[in-house]
């Protein structure tokens, strides 16, 4: 079972009205945005990933998921098991670095044990409030598909990280993502739909156009691209399909109205249309969908 049917076969069951269905990355109960994330030794960080950097990774995921809601940090939960004690110590220097720097307090959570040679499993639950709160359902045929920032940092820096040569940013893009807090809070009032980019940049804008029952056309000529990510991987067609499928960005992606312009600095790079999936286009050019849109978790099998 993938990780989509596996979604699929959770919405059979009782959901409370503030789940939105799965169809979204956070859920809204009582006024609050709540939302959770885990990362995995091996799957989500590399083992020699610093302990600090862990830290941060795993704080910031879960605030990008705020930022897609236009919310103001709350508090963050933490479930964390207990390997080593200078692993350990240096997490908790990452800690003390990710929730200062983006002003979220520790609320609580739970410590385990860790049986030697296990693989690392780390989750955080961020609370958020003052929301518009935006749904990834809410696109509208017409509207324009937007994203912050750069692509394809991230996914350059795992690279570096499991031994590629390359520069220090484009590690730390995958190391230390900032969520866009300010951003967030920004667009969330005026978008029809918004989510952060965490699985790869195609694979989250048709998920937005399948929970809005449309068809998504991306221009992958307008994909904005960092300096460092076309020096280190070029800027062709093949460097901005990886770019567009290798995820961990912590964009915002949205949508909104054609004539509308957004009130921070993001590109424009695509459109909403009624029908159903993704099309490609390089400038006036159809182009073929890669066999893989991002990441997906499967089982192992």
């Amino acid at each position: 079972m993938t990780e989509a049917e596996f979604i699929v076969a959770l919405r059979g069951l009782p959901l409370h009205a503030g789940a939105r269905g799965l169809l979204d990355d956070a859920a809204v109960v009582g006024g609050l945005v709540m939302t959770t994330d885990t990362l995995v030794e091996g799957v989500h960080f590399v083992d020699h990933d610093p302990p600090a950097d862990v830290a941060w990774k795993l704080v910031a995921v879960s605030l990008s998921d705020l930022a897609a809601k236009g919310a103001v940090p709350e508090g963050v939960l933490l479930n964390l098991p207990l390997s080593h004690d200078g692993w350990d110590a240096a997490f908790l220097t990452g800690l003390a670095e990710v929730t200062a720097a983006f002003a979220v307090p520790l609320i609580g959570g739970d410590t385990v044990s860790l049986p030697a040679g296990a693989p690392r499993v780390l989750s955080c639950t961020a609370i958020g409030r003052d929301a518009a709160a935006p749904s990834r359902t809410g696109a509208q045929a017409g509207d324009a598909l937007w994203v912050t920032g750069v692509i394809g940092d991230a996914g350059a820096g795992l690279g570096i990280a499991i031994g590629a040569p390359g520069p220090a940013t484009l590690l730390a893009a995958y190391r230390r993502p900032r969520p866009r807090l300010a951003e967030g809070r920004a667009l969330a009032p005026h978008v029809h739909a918004m989510s952060d980019v965490s699985d790869g940049l195609l694979i989250d804008a048709a998920r937005m156009a399948a929970a809005s029952g449309l068809a998504v056309t991306i221009d992958i000529a307008t994909i904005p691209l960092s300096r460092a990510y076309r020096d280190q991987a070029g800027a062709e067609r093949r460097g901005r399909l990886a770019a567009a499928t290798s995820g961990d960005d912590y964009e915002l992606l949205f949508a909104a109205p054609p004539e509308w312009q957004p009130p921070v600095p993001a590109t424009r790079i695509g459109a909403f249309a009624d029908g159903r999936g993704v099309t490609l286009v390089d400038g006036g050019e159809s182009v073929a969908l890669p066999a893989r849109l991002g990441w997906e978790h499967a089982p192992n099998t």
